[in-house]
């Protein structure tokens, strides 16, 4: 083989190998039967997540994902595969999962999140969960809730009592009456 190929190719492989290693999360996905337009149109629902979509060829992407420490994803690197990274757990999960939904071509079979192999299974409850700021807004809320609630009661209580200002004249008013029936 020609010595310029066998450097494109490992050059490739590194590029590859880089992408597992740097993203958070990768998904593979069988793309066969989808149009071109089908393809543009995922590509830009992921584009606008931040996540990337690549094709490469099985073999080289094989020997990256064994060079990066991911040799089970092996069995998912068959067929017309895409690659999809993403720099958030949730993100590529979640817009391939949707476009799934939609376009029953669009086939997910496994993928890396967080350094580790895993199934379909778990790429579609990843794709259940929000994205990170979602995630800590809700975290956000919780941790808020107490505060309010608290601010609330004291506030109920704080209307619910009269002013000193108008608690005063009140017991000034009785006393006198009280003084005069002795």
């Amino acid at each position: 083989m020609n010595q310029t190929v066998l450097e494109s190719k490992k050059s490739v492989a590194s590029e590859i190998q880089d992408k597992f290693q740097n993203s958070s999360s990768t998904v593979v996905a069988e793309y066969r039967g989808l149009s071109v337009a089908e393809v543009t149109q995922l590509r830009r629902a992921l584009r606008a997540e931040g996540v990337e979509m690549k094709v490469y060829k099985n073999t080289l992407a094989a020997k990256a994902a064994d060079a990066a420490g991911y040799g089970d994803l092996k069995d998912a690197l068959t067929g017309p595969n895409a690659l999809v990274f993403g720099q958030d757990e949730t993100a590529a999960a979640r817009v391939l999962a949707k476009f799934a939904k939609k376009h029953e071509a669009l086939v997910l079979k496994g993928g890396v999140v967080s350094g580790k192999v895993v199934d379909v299974d778990t790429i579609k409850s990843l794709s259940a969960l929000p994205n990170r700021e979602g995630m800590l807004s809700m975290l956000l809320s919780v941790l808020n809730a107490p505060v309010s609630s608290f601010a609330r009661v004291v506030k109920a209580v704080a209307d619910a009592k009269p002013a000193d200002g108008a608690a005063a004249p009140a017991a000034e008013e009785t006393k006198p009456a009280e003084e005069a029936a002795a």
